[in-house]
């Protein structure tokens, strides 16, 4: 189908109903509906396409892998539960940690351990984060914000070992080798990296929000009061009963993590030299990081279970509580093969040609820059993907570079500003989704918060891609 703008309207449909019905599941179905009946021009045929869509997505190997990797890291986490690993390691920290501005120090400190994978990283810290708030009675908000800036604003300034770094230069070493450039990609993503200013910003507004602990207002505490309020009494009374009752048992969690952590590493190194690398920086790069942390996680289950056994913890109490962990990463996972679902249909309906037509190649040298951030930026909130933006906007915003002459690694830095302030900001973000999922958050509500706070930054990186593009 020719470019239109019918293919904003799945998500315009998806916002608006998240933001009424304070839900973003129905939107999400309705969103699906409506892009597959304008792709069939009928209504069954379009209710059929949109299962052929979920097929489809259901059917891709990499979205395969983040799934099963949910369900298997849910899994180990109720593992970890019902053996008393995380109740041991929340009592001992919780000893240590005493304060708001303590545990948000402990979330900064630990991304020397957790940084390879955004999903890795919350997922990892999750479950301990929320024990922790529980006892204190924290903001909630707060907290997963800081969580998710430590997350997505420094993986995406690592130049190696994450999941993103790979993708990133070949998305730079498409859009130079189609215009026969002559650059080295990974130089030019190295040079990025220090103009991906909404990063940078957002990081300093997080190191500045752990430090600047101003008072709580009231409506604040009347907020986080009516969302955990939200929950019924009875949701789950039995499993809260048994694991209140389980004995502290901080090796429980420390052995699993351990394994998991230098299995992640072992296995990335591995699986670089496998595709070719020569150094360990170049095996960090090269490795398909997201079949990895899924290996790991896979070995670490086997060999935790076993460490288990030997440790006596009753065998059929910590396989119905794999199950039960897995199967409390259903909601995050199913509103992720919805949202790929939905972006199937929008890019049938012409979304990725639309963007790119509507901007034009009539802007100003100084502008370009910052104007690919801030259509970027929009794009990637209505899609929630980091990736996704990147890989739409990178030969777009290439050849707009080239075009009027902006320089190419501010351009190749607006990009991946644009992706990082849709996945950090985003209500369809996998970061917010996996958040707002483990820390028990309304989901609007916490997009809604986000959206304050990275709108700032987003102002800020605007004007700074500005000023700069009049330097350069």
């Amino acid at each position: 189908m020719n470019q239109t703008w019918l293919s904003l309207l799945p998500f315009i449909i998806v916002i608006g109903m998240s933001v009424w019905l304070k839900n973003i599941l129905p939107g999400l179905v309705v969103g699906i509906l409506v892009g597959s009946i304008l792709v069939s021009a009928d209504l069954l045929s379009g209710t059929e396409q949109a299962v052929s869509y979920i097929v489809t997505t259901l059917s891709d190997e990499t979205n395969i892998k983040i799934i099963v990797f949910l369900y298997l890291f849910g899994g180990l986490v109720g593992m970890m539960n019902i053996s008393g690993g995380i109740k041991g390691f929340s009592e001992w920290a919780g000893s240590k940690i005493r304060t708001e501005r303590g545990l948000l120090i402990f979330i900064w400190l630990t991304l020397p351990f957790t940084f390879m994978m955004p999903m890795f990283r919350i997922m990892m810290l999750g479950p301990i984060i929320k024990s922790l708030i529980k006892k204190m009675n924290l903001s909630k908000q707060k907290v997963g914000l800081t969580l998710d800036i430590s997350t997505e604003s420094i993986i995406v300034l690592l130049p190696v070992a994450t999941a993103f770094v790979g993708f990133m230069v070949s998305l730079v070493e498409g859009g130079i080798s189609e215009l026969n450039l002559g650059m080295s990609p990974y130089e030019v993503f190295l040079l990025s990296i220090l103009f991906n200013f909404y990063a940078i910003v957002m990081l300093l507004i997080g190191i500045v929000q752990t430090f600047w602990t101003p008072k709580k207002s009231k409506t604040n505490k009347r907020a986080q009061k009516d969302l955990e309020e939200e929950e019924h009494e009875f949701h789950r009374m039995g499993i809260k009963k048994e694991l209140s009752l389980v004995k502290a048992q901080p090796w429980h969690l420390i052995v699993p993590v351990f394994l998991l952590l230098s299995l992640s590493l072992f296995l990335l190194w591995q699986n670089g030299i496998a595709q070719g690398a020569e150094t360990i920086f170049e095996a960090f790069s090269m490795a398909d990081a997201t079949f990895v942390m899924l290996l790991a996680v896979f070995i670490t289950l086997v060999l935790t279970y076993v460490f288990y056994v030997i440790r006596r913890v009753k065998m059929n109490e910590t396989l119905y509580h794999f199950y039960d962990g897995g199967n409390q990463m259903m909601e995050a996972i199913s509103l992720l093969i919805l949202i790929w679902t939905l972006t199937l249909a929008a890019e049938d309906l012409g979304f990725s040609e639309f963007i790119s037509s509507s901007l034009g190649s009539f802007l100003p040298a100084y502008l370009t820059p910052a104007a690919i951030f801030i259509l970027g930026s929009v794009v990637g909130y209505f899609i929630g993907s980091s990736w996704g933006t990147w890989g739409l906007f990178m030969p777009l915003g290439i050849t707009l570079a080239v075009s009027t002459g902006a320089s190419i690694p501010l351009t190749v830095g607006a990009v991946f500003a644009s992706g990082a302030f849709g996945a950090l900001t985003s209500p369809l973000g996998d970061t917010t989704i996996t958040t707002a999922s483990i820390l028990d958050m309304d989901l609007i509500d916490y997009a809604r918060y986000k959206l304050k706070i990275s709108t700032i930054g987003g102002i800020i990186a605007a004007i700074l891609f500005v000023v700069t593009g009049l330097w350069t």
